[in-house]
């Protein structure tokens, strides 16, 4: 059996404008948690947030908070109680724990709406949940995905995205055949494209306001590109499906103006908390379906047999791979969208 260290390198964002390197408690694992060594970890929006503005919507750092969910490892002590992946398994990992909360209704079949879910590296309750930007990582068994033979790490490493992808094209219904709009071609745009070529759109066309993300929408599948700006081109297209990536009020403008009369617009960029303006009028008017996508439930295990099976290419997704130590260079590349897409830490 491998050695545990009892303190590892990790990424803690203490407050806005406030992240460091340092070292960080290993956690005796329960009975039912795995020790993890971390491969790799990406750098999502969240974890900028939190290093940027020390908070994320209204999730607000209160104590300092290993940062990252976007995680793949190999299993290195197996849980206890015989849940879960055996040692030297590599894996994915499934970052949510449903809640029952404060026992609001939601549906059975949908737990990531459940009221008190939770997610690695969230502030949005207090105690925070801890991330696993470390090296080594205690996790629940029940988070772990075993990865098939012949997918790497690296290559799994966008699972989790991914994942919140592929939840957003299951949000659109049937796309085989249809023109399809994606308003924001960040890390999460240029995978919805990647999920809808796979699952057979005809027409995909990528927006965003600069050339890089919309270099690695075509590659991923974008059949067409258009500047974020150009908005009467954007109103043109009258897609049946767009979805908003961007998290931006202008962005799901331009995805209301650019669906066609009874279309769907599938809203998955987190805008920010409290009221937004938006073309509600033109929704009613044109029947349009607003959808919201939060994040993903099973849709992992679709993911990582698609990565396996190669019917799900994204590997143009990754631009940068930093090692751990180098997590503030890393930051700093992953907040410039238009020098980059997704940025890897790697920690082992």
């Amino acid at each position: 059996m491998s050695t545990i260290p009892t303190e590892t390198l990790g990424v803690v964002a203490h407050a806005a404008g406030d992240m460091r390197i340092e070292s960080v408690a290993v956690p005796t694992a329960a009975a039912d948690e795995a020790v993890v060594e971390i491969a790799y970890g990406g750098i999502c929006g969240s974890d900028l947030h939190y290093w940027q503005h020390g908070a994320a919507g209204e999730s607000i750092l209160k104590a300092p908070m290993l940062l990252g969910h976007e995680v793949v490892g190999r299993v290195l002590v197996a849980a206890a109680d015989g849940s879960g992946p055996a040692s030297g398994t590599d894996v994915a990992v499934h970052p949510a724990t449903p809640g029952a909360g404060d026992g609001s209704p939601y549906p059975a079949e949908s737990p990531n709406l459940s009221p008190g879910c939770t997610y690695l590296g969230s502030a949005a309750r207090f105690p925070h949940t801890e991330g696993a930007f470390a090296r080594y990582a205690v996790l629940p068994a029940r988070m772990l995905r075993a990865l098939p033979a012949g997918l790497s790490l690296r290559e799994a490493a966008l699972v989790e995205p991914a994942a919140v992808a592929w939840h957003a094209v299951s949000r659109a219904g049937d796309v085989a055949g249809k023109r399809v709009l994606v308003v924001g071609s960040g890390p999460i745009g240029a995978l919805v494209v990647a999920v809808l070529k796979r699952a057979g759109a005809a027409e995909i066309i990528a927006v965003d306001m600069f050339d890089k993300p919309l270099e690695i929408a075509t590659a991923v599948g974008a059949t067409r590109t258009i500047v974020a700006t150009d908005a009467d081109t954007i109103a043109s297209v009258q897609a049946d499906i767009a979805f908003e990536t961007s998290g931006n009020y202008r962005g799901l403008a331009s995805a209301v103006r650019g669906t066609t009369r009874g279309g769907r617009v599938v809203m998955v960029g987190l805008l920010p908390s409290g009221e937004q303006p938006a073309l509600i009028s033109l929704a009613i008017t044109r029947e349009l379906e607003l959808v919201g996508s939060f994040r993903f439930n099973d849709e992992i295990d679709e993911v990582i047999a698609a990565l396996a099976d190669g019917s799900l290419q994204v590997g143009p997704v990754v631009t940068h791979e930093f090692d751990a130590a180098d997590a503030l260079e890393a930051f700093e590349v992953a907040r410039d969208s238009s020098a980059s897409g997704k940025v890897l830490l790697r920690f082992s």
